[in-house]
């Protein structure tokens, strides 16, 4: 049920549409440009590397028509690039060019583009529907990772705590392994079915296409889930040996588990941004520390949790067994920590990126919670370290013998009042005193403690994996630093027109409307203005403004404005709409740090 709430509340904070991590960093031809004669090929350059398509380029020509082009591939054998090539015959007028690519961390991302030759011409390209992210596709993978990601803490972290901590009796815990064997296995199946039509952009009615399950067999992430389930299979029949025990794994079990978590933890950092950039060596090992301590952490803290839910008296769980795990925790927090800093410094770039990225933005805020969650571990220990004391003061107390000849202590409401003392006279006894304060807590009650303080420790980390499960879907700010440096092309395009006013309220007293001018509204360049106004109708600032565009009956974008502040106003100067329709405008408006609103409308472009 802890973990359950866990996946709902993630869900709640994470599962919008994630933002994918490469970007273009050039196209050729650029984009808007015009040419004397047509291309050989169309060529763009990402910041990280991509996997291919069969249908990763679609060219259409003023006409509308689909030109003809060879397969797509890699050019010059580069991973990070993309190309196609184009007949020699093009004619004159504008192309319109729409791609489509997976990145290194196994996200699908496409844009679009225009090129002229000859000259510029209105053209009257309207896409055919193509691949784009489907809705309930998108959805249903995005559950199948959270899911799978809980499944391998609950999974490792329980393991661990029974093979580490040693609990004396493993049967409670039975049931939590199974339950992380079962649901990663099953998420794992369903990640490798939706993996086709994920990438593609399909419907789940898909999914069972032999060609596309081929496809995604010899594709990397494909490998990497077929992998994990051959690693489960292994690791289900060690959990079938220790079936009928009630005790924790052995040494060998311990052995062949630990090296069976880091494999499973490598078919998740081989997919993601680690493989690509810089140190990749490095950014791998650290994210296999980073899953591995987090699965230990977070799973242990729900085996113990589960025990002392269980236990009515506090020598169910020994102290040592509690002991060990806070012990446990606090190594898993140090690598968290160690970790976290360096894949934070492996994406940001620069401390500037901290307050000018949306990436930089996330990490401040998850900082702070982890600071958080720092303190609530803390409190934890300091209870842990409580309840050994306690436990050695009740031993003392219970080994102290009885005086000789003393009288047996009487009910409480019996007792014997003690004699008054004569003044002067040494030979009165001694007040006596009680061997433990009434105000001491007992070994119960600092089990009490211990659990509440455990379960503040879980809701905090729910925040803190919420935040983080918005930053894997935030595009990097050293690889939006790179992107701009050489020029990029918009990686998802952009597009308004003519004057558009979109209305935002983010609470009471902060209202305002955001107008927003393109100029000229018509396909190809345009330069884009947005002005905030406040509650009295006058000019407001506000911390950042993104506008971006979709078509959703082309199925194309979003495609990022990309404005920047110019002071009393938002614009930029480089929007190229390729193609005339009714485009959806999203406008997001962030009036603090911790409050924004995203709102939508459409708009109109013309030829």
């Amino acid at each position: 049920m802890l973990l359950g709430t866990m996946l709902v509340l993630l869900l709640l904070g994470g599962a919008g549409p994630a933002s994918a991590h490469a970007a273009v960093r050039s196209t050729d031809p650029a984009d808007g440009t015009v040419l004397k004669s047509a291309p050989r090929y169309v060529t763009l350059t990402f910041t990280e590397s991509v996997a291919l398509l069969d249908d990763s380029f679609r060219v259409f020509d003023p006409t509308n028509h689909r030109v003809s082009t060879g397969e797509a591939q890699h050019a010059g054998g580069r991973s990070d690039t993309a190309r196609v090539t184009l007949p020699a015959k093009l004619g004159k007028g504008t192309f319109t060019v729409a791609w489509r690519v997976v990145s290194a961390d196994s996200h699908p991302v496409s844009g679009a583009f225009t090129f002229s030759i000859g000259k510029a011409s209105p053209t009257t390209a309207l896409l055919d529907p193509g691949q784009t992210e489907d809705p309930a596709t998108g959805s249903l993978y995005n559950i199948g990772r959270y899911v799978a990601y809980m499944a391998a803490a609950l999974l490792i972290g329980t393991l661990a705590f029974a093979a580490i901590c040693r609990p004396p009796d493993f049967t409670p815990l039975r049931k939590a392994v199974r339950a992380g064997w079962w649901t990663l296995a099953g998420a794992t199946v369903v990640l490798l079915v939706l993996r086709a039509p994920y990438e593609e952009g399909t419907s789940p009615a898909t999914a069972f296409d032999m060609s596309a399950l081929s496809r995604t067999a010899t594709g990397r992430p494909g490998l990497l889930l077929l992998t994990r389930l051959a690693l489960l299979l292994v690791a289900g029949a060690l959990l079938l040996l220790l079936r009928r025990r009630a005790t924790p794994p052995g040494r060998p079990v311990l052995a062949a588990g630990a090296v069976l978590a880091v494999g499973l933890a490598l078919t998740w950092a081989a997919a993601e941004h680690a493989s690509a950039g810089i140190q990749v060596p490095v950014a791998i090992t650290s994210s296999v520390l980073h899953l591995l301590a987090m699965a230990v952490w977070l799973g242990g803290l729900t085996a113990l949790l589960t025990l002392l839910s269980r236990t009515a008296e506090p020598v169910t769980v020994p102290t040592a067994t509690v002991t060990r795990f806070s012990r446990l925790a606090f190594a898993s927090m140090t690598v968290l920590v160690v970790t976290g800093v360096y894949q934070s410094w492996r994406g940001l770039g620069s401390l500037q990126a901290l307050a000018d990225t949306s990436y930089g933005r996330l990490l401040v805020t998850k900082l702070a919670a982890v600071t958080v969650l720092l303190l609530m571990a803390a409190l934890s220990r300091q209870w842990t370290a409580r309840l050994a004391t306690v436990e050695v003061s009740e031993a003392v107390r219970e080994r102290v013998p009885e005086p000789v000849g003393a009288r047996p202590a009487l009910p409480e409401t019996e007792a014997e009042p003690e004699p008054a003392a004569e003044p002067g006279d040494e030979s009165a006894p001694p007040t006596r005193t009680s061997p433990a304060s009434p105000s001491s807590p007992s070994p119960l009650d600092v089990h009490r403690a211990l659990r509440r303080s455990a379960l503040a420790e879980v809701a905090v980390a729910v925040a803190v994996l919420g935040i983080t499960t918005v930053l894997t879907g935030t595009l990097p700010a050293r690889a939006e630093a790179a992107a701009a440096a050489d020029g990029s092309a918009p990686a998802v395009g952009i597009q308004t027109a003519s004057v558009t006013v979109v209305p935002f309220d983010v609470g009471p007293g902060r209202q305002g409307k955001v107008q927003i001018t393109l100029d000229p509204g018509r396909v190809g360049r345009n330069s884009v203005e947005a002005v905030v106004y406040g509650p009295d109708g006058g000019l407001s600032t506000v911390p950042e403004l993104r506008v971006s565009l979709s078509l959703p009956a082309q199925k194309i974008g979003p495609l990022d404005t990309k404005v920047t502040n110019r002071g009393g106003y938002w614009g930029t100067d480089s929007l190229n709409v390729p193609i005339p329709g009714t485009w959806t405008m999203k406008v997001t408006v962030r009036v603090s740090d911790l409050d924004q609103v995203t709102v939508s409308k459409t708009v109109r472009i013309t030829r």
